[in-house]
């Protein structure tokens, strides 16, 4: 598989690592870089970054990390990825690994940033989620161009390529940590960048929290839902959700249904009677089979009775 290179401001993408108080100077990379809506630029933070720039959330945590750390990771960057969100972690195993496969399970695309030279994708059981994120259109990232003389640097060329991680989102999210995890030094980026840094908060006893709880007094906000993240994405996040939901890639019968949750109606045979509308032979087995699927897919969920409303 062939690679690329080029330096930051080559890309919309990564216009922004320029900025960096040690800006790389070239990128290296599989893939596809994410395309802007539209060219010219803009006034403000970045003031020669491209218009139409599409949001970027990093989502980060430890490797060892427990199976609720996992189901929140991968349900954030899933939700996030239907809204069209591009997601960025490291491609290490544990929450990493959890968010890439999230915004894959969203139909989205996601970015991996390599701590090791681009011609050796680490970790190696990962291979199958690397060639994963190419062939659905994302990138895999490296500022170390192959035969990298990394050697004993290791821990040193992951911690740096953290700044990077931070250095193209719009948000932070770290979901789990322990207070020695690598992705708090994310985090530290993050706060110095000026992202908006958010931790998932854990039980004040359970060791992999701890890191995350942490970071509540550095100035991290708490991340309890996605519409916390959207308020900082989007104004009116809110409602941009909604209309996002509509447009995720399910089935047609799902995708009608969320129209119709969407438009206000939550009763069931509200929404039977919209689906009728569009489907002459909508029945409540093809609701059933629609309601159930989104519910474990998390774009809904029930509340008292029959009613349904966007998770």
């Amino acid at each position: 598989m062939d690679f690329y290179q080029i330096t930051p401001v080559e890309s919309g993408f990564t216009w922004r690592l320029s900025y960096l108080k040690k800006p790389p100077k070239m990128l290296y990379f599989y893939g596809k870089m994410p395309e802007n809506a539209k060219n010219g630029v803009k006034s403000g933070r970045f003031p020669k970054e491209p218009i139409g720039r599409a949001k970027v959330v990093a989502i980060v945590g430890a490797r060892k990390m427990t199976a609720y750390g996992e189901s929140i990771a991968f349900k954030i960057a899933r939700e996030l990825a239907e809204l069209g969100v591009i997601v960025v972690s490291g491609m290490a195993i544990g929450i990493d690994t959890a968010a890439h496969r999230g915004a894959l399970a969203g139909g989205g695309k996601t970015v991996a940033f390599l701590g090791t030279g681009i011609d050796k994708i680490y970790p190696q059981e990962n291979y199958d989620l690397f060639e994963e994120i190419i062939r659905t259109g994302g990138a895999v990232i490296s500022e170390y161009g192959p035969g990298a003389a990394i050697g004993g640097r290791m821990k040193t060329t992951f911690l740096e390529r953290n700044r990077l991680i931070s250095g193209v989102a719009d948000a932070v999210i770290v979901v789990e940590a322990d207070v020695r995890s690598g992705s708090l030094n994310t985090a530290v980026h993050a706060l110095e960048q000026g992202v908006p840094l958010f931790a998932v908060p854990g039980d004040l006893g359970r060791q992999m929290s701890q890191g995350c709880n942490n970071l509540f007094s550095k100035g991290a906000a708490a991340y309890t839902c996605v519409e916390d993240v959207l308020n900082v994405l989007f104004p009116g996040g809110v409602k941009h959700r909604a209309k996002a939901k509509c447009e995720f890639s399910g089935t047609e019968d799902e995708k009608i249904v969320v129209s119709a949750v969407s438009k206000g109606l939550y009763q069931g045979e509200e929404i039977i009677k919209f689906c009728c509308k569009k489907e002459a032979d909508f029945d409540i087995t093809r609701f059933n089979i629609a309601v159930t699927s989104l519910e474990l897919k998390g774009v809904l969920k029930r509340e008292y009775g029959n009613k349904w409303i966007l998770a």
